[in-house]
């Protein structure tokens, strides 16, 4: 029996040959209707639990509604948990980074790509500067791909079970990328769009989702350049069986325009920027190298998938050996060709745990198949067990991921040495507060053409954050982006200048001298209180602004 071809977008039902539904619209009917004829036999759609009674007519649209219910509510309590949390400490070092470029958008950045601080700009014009309202289309696109997780599961004809598994499955991870305004939120949204789709292709053999599989890549390409290794496995995954067939027709090829016209303005800004985000990666890959965070890659992926990994193993062994999952033998290439990719070129084991929510979907879909077949006995502890190991999964996640813990508490001192992130939402604002009262503590002559040079991104977003309230002036950096925008006109002849080394500022500048180190009212042990707690107050470059700005910029 065929399976049904719905799209669910805006709650529009799109009209396949032979159903009888209604359609959202001409065009978008005439979009999505076609498919490929396959020599692959689609999987059998799963039968309803529940009979129609005599002289009733069963409703499809009211099953679909009924199955997605449930994983609204637990996408939407993700939600909920992420906007209940958010407001607990402070921005985030990088969450402050976001926000300053958010201010000067542009369709490229030094470290990342355009669509990060669109949405930061997005959330400043609609909620201000309020720490919830900054982090909410984080938490918004992570429920939303919470609740695609367990579509992937229905739609490889997964019954209730399997797509709550699959959904519970994919929350840890996104409770805590969910949690900052970062650029990785995106990304993964990106990489399960793109499977979602791909999901769908492949139960319909209907090559226009080809489109929307383009769209999403392109998308993801705007988040996080990582898509790349996924998109490699995309194509190797399409290639290694009889997926290659859609190669024959335009769609994939239309796909691919959509994905390199959404990524072209990108590209056009990184050609006028002699393409410096390749030079930052480069750095930033050196490093990782250096410092040894590239050697746990496989251990990490452990951490990434806590106790859902037996799910995700289970869906590989669904979607390469079973005859059910010989449709989506696709997303096993896919997660094996990323995988390796990530391995060879020496990647942080995060950059793959995007890939592993189509797995939780294959992986639930097969766990429910192999219960069915179990005697009841032995089933039920298993769903016990199951049930037990997302609950512990979930609530560890929530535990160190989320500005949950009391400061100074055993909780905290525990979710930070597991979290590093934690320890820099504490102290921007004593830190600009020091910044004042040094600032007030100057003769009137110095205040009149004062500047603030700042060495990392996290504290020229606080100073540009909280200091227009202090009255300090807006603080200039060479580091990523704030290099291009300048050192200002007419520029500073007094500076009080953070977290650059003392050897450094005295062989680069007049008259410097240390008034002032900073703290934080917490007490809590990072950056800002350790290797950049110094300032100094300074006289101009020895060699000049201009001089000196150009060679200034670095990466971090």
């Amino acid at each position: 029996m065929r399976n049904n071809n719905l799209l669910q977008i805006s709650r529009a039902t799109i009209a396949l040959p032979g159903r009888r539904t209604r359609p959202a619209s001409a065009i978008m009917a005439l979009l999505l209707e076609a498919s490929v004829a396959s020599e692959i036999e689609p999987i059998a759609v799963r039968k309803n639990l529940t009979t129609p009674r005599v002289g009733q007519t069963a409703n499809p649209s009211s099953q679909e509604r009924n199955d997605l219910v449930p994983l609204l509510l637990i996408g939407a309590s993700t939600l909920l948990v992420h906007m209940l949390a958010a407001g607990r400490y402070g921005f985030n070092r990088d969450e402050l980074s976001i926000m300053e470029d958010a201010r000067h958008l542009a369709w490229g950045y030094v470290a990342y790509p355009p669509l990060t601080p669109f949405f930061g700009r997005l959330a400043l014009t609609l909620f201000g500067t309020s720490l919830v309202g900054f982090r909410f289309f984080s938490a918004l696109v992570q429920a939303i791909t919470v609740v695609l997780t367990g579509c992937m599961a229905k739609d490889m004809s997964g019954g209730r079970a399997a797509q709550v598994v699959a959904a519970c499955a994919s929350i840890p991870f996104s409770l805590g990328v969910g949690a900052l305004m970062q650029y990785m939120t995106f990304d993964c949204f990106a990489w399960v769009l793109t499977a979602f789709f791909l999901v769908r292709l492949f139960k319909t053999s209907n090559p226009r989702y080809f489109l929307l599989v383009g769209a999403s890549i392109g998308l993801g390409m705007l988040a996080k350049y990582t898509m790349l290794f996924f998109a490699a496995g995309v194509l190797a995954g399409l290639l290694f069986n009889d997926s290659r067939k859609y190669f024959r027709t335009i769609w994939p090829w239309l796909g691919l325009l959509i994905s390199l016209l959404m990524v072209a303005p990108n590209f056009l800004w990184q050609v006028r920027h002699h393409f410096v985000t390749y030079d930052f990666l480069r750095f930033i890959h050196q490093r990782d190298v250096a410092e040894g965070l590239t050697r746990s890659f496989l251990p990490d992926q452990l951490e990434m998938t806590l106790l859902s990994f037996p799910l995700w193993i289970a869906g590989l062994y669904f979607c390469l050996r079973t005859r059910e999952g010989r449709n989506f033998r696709t997303l096993a290439w896919m997660f094996l060709v990323t995988f390796g990719l990530f391995l060879v070129a020496k990647g942080r084991g995060y950059y793959l745990a995007p890939a592993y929510p189509m797995l939780y979907a294959a992986g639930g879909v097969w766990g429910e198949r192999w219960l069915h077949a179990l005697r009841s006995e032995l089933a039920k502890p298993v769903r016990i067990a199951v049930a037990a190991a997302l609950l512990l999964s979930i609530l560890g996640a929530m535990a160190v991921a989320l500005p949950l813990a009391p400061v100074h508490s055993a909780w905290f001192r525990l979710a930070d040495r597991v979290n590093l992130t934690l320890r820099d939402e504490i102290g921007w604002q004593d830190l600009v507060s020091t910044f004042s009262q040094v600032r007030d503590s100057l003769p009137a002559e110095s205040r009149a053409h004062l500047g603030i040079l700042a060495e990392n991104y996290g504290e020229v977003g606080a100073i540009n954050l909280y200091g227009p309230s202090h009255g300090l002036p807006r603080a200039i950096s060479g580091v990523n982006s704030s290099w291009e925008r300048g050192y200002g006109d007419p520029p500073p002849q007094t500076l009080l200048i953070v977290g650059l080394p003392r050897a450094f500022v005295e062989a680069n500048f007049n008259s410097c001298r240390l008034v002032a180190q900073n703290t934080n009212t917490f007490g809590i042990v990072n950056e800002e209180t350790t290797e950049r707690r110094d300032i100094f107050l300074c006289g101009p470059p020895k060699a000049g602004w201009q001089q000196f700005w150009r060679t200034f910029q670095y990466y971090a």
